[in-house]
C-alpha cells in the first residue's frame, strides 16, 4: 500500500472509532494507556508504532534496534482480551477486527524477542487462565484421546495439504543451503529434501535395517529412505488420512511389500514387535503433540524398540527454558485453536529424561530461520491456493483467517528466536 492510500485508512479508521467508540472508549482509555504503559517498559529492544481508538499516535518502546511494529488499536477491547486471555485473547481480538497491522510477523517477532521483560503479558490470567488450563487438561494426549486430537488437525483432508506443502508433503522445517538467503530461490522442495537426507543420515542405516517412523506424516521419509536403502520399513500415525496417503506414495517403491504403516499409538510399538527389533527410528515434529505428561512414555518407546547401538533422529521444536514455566502453566494460542493437547519442549527436560533412560545426546543442529523461511513460503503458498479460488469446500473465510494467523504467528516465534527447531541423535548404550 502506498503512503497517500495508508494515510486515508489511518484518517478512516480514527473516523470511524470517533463516531463510534462511546461512552465505553472513553471510560476504557485511562486504563489502557496504562497498559501500554507497561508494555512501553517490556520492550527492550524493537518497539511498536501504535495508532490508538481516541485517534492518538503513540510510539512503544524503540529505545534500541530492533523490529518495529505498525498496529492499529481500532478498540480498546483488544487490549482486554490480551490480558485476560493472553495469546488466544489476541488472536480472538484480530479475528474480531479490534486490531491490524500491515505485517504481524514483526508484532510476533518483537513480542518473542522481549520475552523476558514482557513477562506475563501474553499469557492468560485470572480464571481465563484456570479455564484455558482445564480446556487444554481435557484435550490431553492420553491413549483414549491423542487420536481425536490429531485428527482434529491432521484429518482436515489430503487435498487441503496438498495445496500448499512441497511435492514431498513435509509438514516440518525444510533445511536451507542458507536460510538468512531469503531471495536465493531455492525451491522449498529441495530444502525439504534436504532435510529428510540430514535426518537419515543420522541413523547409520544400510540394506536390511529395520526402521520404525514415529508419526509417519504423508510417507515422504519413507519414500526417501527406499530410495537410498532397501530398508525394512514400519510408519505409525494415528491419521488415517495420512496412513492412506503414505500408502499410496509408497506402493510402487522398490520392494512395497517391506513397508508398512499402521494406526498405532507410539505407546503400543512394543506389545506388537516384541523388545528391541529396530536398528533405528526416526520421528520428524510428531513430539509435539504428546504432551509434557507423556515425554517419558515416548522416550520409554524409543529406548524398548531401539537395539543396543541403534540410533534415534529426532527433529524437534522447543521454547526457551526462560519461559517455559509461563508457557506450560496456560494454555496459548497454538493449543487453543490449533494443536489440541501438544506442547513445546524444554529442552534441558526432555535431554535429562532421555538421559535416564541410555539414550546419549549427541550432534545437535539448531534450523530456527530454517523454519521462519519454512513458513514464510507456506503462507505464499496458502494465500495463492486461497486467492485462485482452490481451498476444498467447507473451509470458510474464518478458517482461511485462522490458518494466515497461525502461519505468521508461528514465523514471528521462529524470528524472535524464543522457539527453535533442531535435529538430535540418540545412541542407545550398550549393556
Amino acid at each position: 500500500m502506498n503512503a497517500p492510500a495508508s494515510n486515508r485508512a489511518r484518517h478512516l479508521t480514527r473516523q470511524r472509532i470517533a463516531l463510534g467508540g462511546g461512552v465505553l472508549s472513553r471510560l476504557l482509555a485511562p486504563s489502557m494507556h496504562r497498559v501500554l504503559d507497561r508494555l512501553d517498559i517490556g520492550l527492550a529492544e524493537g518497539g511498536i508504532e501504535a495508532t490508538l481508538p481516541d485517534g492518538e499516535f503513540r510510539i512503544l518502546g524503540c529505545r534500541k534496534p530492533g523490529p518495529v511494529a505498525q498496529v492499529d488499536l481500532a478498540d480498546w477491547r483488544a487490549l482486554l482480551h490480551l490480558i485476560a486471555g493472553g495469546s488466544a485473547g489476541w488472536y480472538r481480538a484480530w479475528d474480531l477486527g479490534q486490531w491490524s497491522s500491515p505485517d504481524p510477523v514483526v508484532l510476533f517477532d518483537l513480542f518473542m524477542r522481549n520475552r523476558v521483560p514482557l513477562g506475563q503479558s501474553a499469557r492468560s490470567r485470572g480464571p481465563w487462565r484456570l479455564l484455558g488450563k482445564l480446556r487444554h487438561w481435557l484435550r490431553d494426549n492420553s491413549p483414549a484421546k491423542a487420536r481425536r486430537n490429531i485428527e482434529y488437525h491432521y484429518d482436515l483432508g489430503n487435498d487441503f495439504y496438498e495445496l500448499w506443502l512441497d511435492d514431498t508433503m513435509s509438514y516440518s522445517s525444510a533445511l536451507f543451503a542458507d536460510a538468512r538467503a531469503e531471495g536465493d530461490g531455492e525451491p522449498l522442495e529441495s530444502a525439504q529434501r534436504r532435510k529428510i537426507d540430514a535426518l537419515l543420515d543420522r541413523l547409520a542405516l544400510e540394506d536390511g535395517s529395520r526402521l520404525l517412523e514415529i508419526g509417519c506424516g504423508w510417507g515422504g521419509l519413507a519414500a526417501r529412505a527406499c530410495e537410498r536403502f532397501a530398508v525394512d520399513y514400519r510408519g505409525i500415525t494415528l491419521s488415517v488420512e495420512q496412513q492412506r496417503a503414505a500408502e499410496e506414495r509408497t506402493a510402487t517403491c522398490p520392494e512395497a511389500s517391506k513397508l508398512a504403516f499402521t494406526l498405532t499409538d507410539y505407546r503400543d510399538v512394543l506389545k506388537e514387535e516384541g523388545a528391541a527389533s529396530f536398528d533405528a527410528i526416526a520421528s520428524v515434529e510428531m513430539v509435539e503433540a504428546v504432551g509434557q505428561k507423556y515425554w517419558p512414555a515416548y522416550l520409554d518407546s524409543i529406548a524398548a524398540n531401539l537395539k543396543p547401538g541403534g540410533r534415534a533422529g529426532l527433529q524437534y521444536i522447543r521454547i526457551a527454558d526462560d519461559i517455559f514455566e509461563s508457557y506450560a502453566s496456560s494454555a496459548d494460542f497454538i493449543q487453543t485453536y490449533i494443536f489440541p493437547g501438544g506442547m513445546l519442549l524444554s529442552e534441558s527436560r526432555f535431554r535429562a529424561l532421555a538421559d535416564e533412560r541410555g539414550l546419549a545426546w549427541v550432534d545437535q543442529h539448531d534450523m530456527g530461520l530454517d523454519y521462519a523461511r519454512t513458513l514464510k513460503l507456506w503462507r505464499e503458498r496458502f494465500d495463492a491456493a486461497v486467492e485462485a479460488g482452490q481451498l476444498p469446500l467447507g473451509f470458510d473465510d474464518r478458517f482461511v483467517r485462522l490458518w494466515r494467523y497461525y502461519l505468521m504467528y508461528c514465523e514471528g516465534g521462529f524470528r524472535g528466536g524464543g522457539i527453535d527447531v533442531a535435529q538430535v541423535t540418540l545412541i542407545k548404550e550398550r549393556p
